[in-house]
């Protein structure tokens, strides 16, 4: 069962919970600095479910992450019980070696609707924006993950792209319409199974922290501040264990 305090407190935000910009702002970036992003269950071979009640169990109360199906689907209810007008939207992620977007379904992102603008809502996609986006074609969006402009392309779709040194990288395309939960599920079991998902290729857990990012693969433990490497440490096999339990808040974890 949906809880909404619950959720609110594992994420750490308090205070009036009304449906603004100013408040989607602050519970997309406290749900960011709270919850990890994971694929732990693709490689302990546990079928991920996107049924609302285990999302809940797992992300609120194991106190897990996920990966965006999980972690968009969950915040998608978090939203709806704030009262904000809340869509789930299909993104086409762009894959940097084959030159070329994924298919529809390749990510779950939100579309949120107000009364003078509209936002992109995405806790689910890594390192990727801390604060919603404006849907506002060519606008460059300040961000502490860096700048971020949508362009529009044809058949209204957008393109989203990110820079940090200068240069513009893709990173997905969208389009405003809106989709249930069940349209994501054979794209998710892809992710799952599928040697082409680059989420069965290694373990992954990373999570924003105030100036940058702290991630864990199987092969190396990083640590990023204002744009910059400052740690990194390659990892046994052995290890991944012990650096998931020293900076990571995951209660229950699959190894």
């Amino acid at each position: 069962m949906f809880k909404r305090d619950l959720y609110l407190r594992r994420i750490g935000f308090s205070g009036p919970l009304e449906p603004t910009a100013k408040t989607l702002a602050r519970l997309q970036e406290m749900h960011l600095l709270s919850v990890p992003f994971e694929n732990l269950d693709i490689h302990s071979r546990q079928s991920i479910n996107l049924a609302p009640d285990a999302l809940f169990q797992k992300i609120v109360e194991k106190k897990r992450g996920g990966f965006c199906y999980e972690l968009n689907g969950l915040f998608f209810d978090l939203l709806k019980a704030a009262g904000f007008d809340v869509q789930r939207i299909s993104a086409r992620v762009f894959n940097r070696q084959k030159g070329e977007f994924g298919p529809e379904f390749d990510h779950l992102a939100l579309w949120v609707r107000m009364t003078d603008t509209d936002y992109l809502a995405d806790v689910g996609f890594g390192d990727f924006s801390r604060h919603p986006l404006r849907i506002k074609p060519d606008l460059i969006q300040a961000d502490p993950a860096g700048q971020f402009r949508l362009l529009l392309q044809e058949d209204n779709q957008f393109l989203v792209q990110k820079s940090q040194t200068g240069s513009w990288e893709n990173q997905y395309l969208f389009s405003l319409k809106s989709h249930s939960i069940e349209a994501f599920s054979e794209m998710c079991r892809f992710h799952q199974t599928s040697p082409e998902s680059h989420f069965t290729r290694q373990k992954l857990v990373s999570l924003a922290t105030r100036n940058g990012r702290i991630t864990l693969t199987d092969r190396i433990f990083r640590e990023t501040e204002n744009g910059a490497v400052k740690t990194e440490i390659a990892v046994k096999e052995t290890e991944f264990g012990d650096y998931l339990e020293k900076y990571f808040p995951v209660q229950e974890n699959q190894l």
